[in-house]
């Protein structure tokens, strides 16, 4: 085992990080910004080290500040989260020239399933399906034009080079395929680098659901009940739970096979996750794309087959045999998680940064909160808005939602605003309830009712913040002394009294 892990990350995957080396009896090092001095993270490690300003590029994208660190510190290896570094080719081999261990895939399955197009050629090879369209970028305007009218319309344009929603657009008429195609590169460049693009068939009523396997140096790859992630808000997941409600043993069984398949093309040999796209209406599954790190929504598959994946990926990248065989990965009951961000719902999830003056966590029998949460943290403005990941574990899909509501109606956060009652919203809908869901079903279900929506006490928190208003000012002097009575008289009794026009 490694003498000395240092994870080149922040919040809580860091801090999940953390308490996995210290089952495990490692030390462990953290890095932060300036502006995550105070955060919960560095207080968790045994050592922490300043790695330079608030923004990402100054600070937790610096491989050689984060190396320099490592070395500094006698770590033996670095454990990249998810995010920032963690599938960073370049990083991974610059760890190996340094001679630190990269606790990851090694830097080849990083690089080919890293690009949308090279990693559907990789798993074509090895027979997992694809969703019909293009398995090499696009180079003119004019082979835009003729693969669309190939693949037929409505197509997915997709950025080769990376995800999270950025180079993506759903084309529906030839009219729109040129303006989508020259903003999708345009996009694409400016958030990875690359402009590159290629095309494929839209698929009707998709769901997003993903396998995770996990695999060592000794070239054994299991895989693991899938995990179902189609509850996205901006091409971002918001609730994931496993299994899924539409997949059944023998399903579970293919798309875990396509899965294995995927990694062996890259001779995988860590934690990763083979998302797939799957038609809501045949239940065919294409391969999607492959994340070569550790999931945020990781722990789901925890709870159902209690494979602490986060451990068993540091012991594959020690070099140690995968403890258990594919008939020994189990699943049992249902499992659900809620990101919860410092998002205001009822302002178009805007981030809401600030100070975290209450905090009260929920618990009980089968709740997990993943959080870098505390009483007092400045949650920051530079970062990813997600502030934990509350995860429950029921043995049916309907304990597990009661579970997630009654959990949900604990956690307290006060200061800033969270998505927190927007997942209470979105447990209590009746499509959710049945599991007849697809990507698109916050769009469909909840923008047309929020638009209409009353926001709760809405009168109460006017009356407050014109009182608060009234109280300041008049601290300041400003206040108009009301008419009628003493200074003494009540200012609610005042308030009340009707001022009378002379004139009337």
């Amino acid at each position: 085992m490694f003498k000395k892990i240092l994870i080149a990350n922040r919040g809580e995957i860091t801090i999940r990080v953390i308490r996995a080396c210290k089952e495990l009896g490692v030390p462990t090092v953290a890095v932060y910004s300036e502006a995550d001095r105070a955060a919960l993270h560095v207080r968790a490690a045994d050592e922490a080290y300043c790695i330079g300003p608030a923004p990402s590029r100054d600070s937790y994208l610096r491989g050689d500040r984060i190396l320099e660190v490592a070395q500094a510190a006698g770590a033996d290896a670095i454990h990249p989260g998810y995010g920032f570094l963690s599938e960073n080719a370049a990083f991974a081999e610059a760890c190996a020239a340094a001679g630190i261990t990269f606790i990851g895939p090694n830097p080849r399955a990083i690089r080919v399933m890293g690009n949308k197009t090279t990693s559907r050629v990789a798993v074509h090879e090895m027979g997992v399906p694809l969703v019909p369209g293009m398995r090499e970028n696009l180079q003119s305007e004019a082979e835009a034009v003729a693969w669309a009218r190939k693949i037929g319309y409505p197509i997915m344009m997709k950025a080769a080079a990376g995800g999270g929603g950025k180079g993506l657009r759903m084309i529906l008429r030839e009219e729109d395929l040129l303006p989508a195609y020259r903003t999708a590169k345009s996009e694409s460049l400016a958030a990875f680098g690359d402009d590159a693009v290629y095309m494929e068939r839209y698929i009707e009523n998709p769901r997003h659901i993903e396998i995770q396997v996990l695999g060592d140096r000794h070239g054994n790859i299991i895989y693991c009940p899938e995990r179902e992630c189609s509850i996205q808000r901006r091409h971002q997941k918001v609730i994931e739970e496993a299994p899924s409600p539409i997949v059944d043993a023998e399903m579970r069984r293919a798309m875990g096979e396509a899965a294995v398949r995927a990694a062996r093309a890259v001779d995988y040999d860590s934690a990763g996750t083979v998302e797939f796209i799957v038609s809501g209406k045949s239940r065919e599954f294409f391969f999607l794309e492959m994340n070569t790190r550790l999931q945020v929504e990781h722990p789901i598959t925890e709870m159902i087959t209690g494979i602490d994946l986060c451990k068993e990926m540091i012991r594959s990248a020690a070099g140690y045999v995968l403890p258990f065989r594919q008939e020994d990965v189990p699943c049992h009951g249902h499992a659900l998680e809620c990101r919860i961000y410092a998002e205001d719902p009822d302002n178009r999830f805007l981030p809401t940064p600030g100070r975290i003056i209450g905090l009260r966590v929920p618990g009980g029998p089968w709740v997990r909160d993943e959080s870098g949460m505390y009483e007092g943290l400045d949650v920051p403005i530079h970062y990813d808005p997600m502030l934990s990941k509350l995860v429950v574990w029921g043995s049916t899909r309907e304990r597990m939602v009661t579970r997630m509501l009654r959990a949900l109606s604990e956690y307290k956060v006060k200061g800033i605003k969270t998505t927190i009652p927007f997942h209470a919203r979105v447990l209590r809908n009746p499509k959710f309830l049945e599991g007849d869901i697809d990507t698109n079903f916050i769009d469909r279900e909840f923008q047309p009712q929020d638009e209409a929506r009353v926001k709760p006490h809405e009168d109460v928190a006017l009356v407050a913040a014109a009182i608060k208003a009234y109280r300041r000012d008049k601290a300041k002097g400003l206040a108009a002394p009301a008419s009628g009575g003493g200074g003494d008289a009540s200012l609610w009794k005042q308030s009340g009294r009707v001022k009378r026009d002379p004139g009337f």
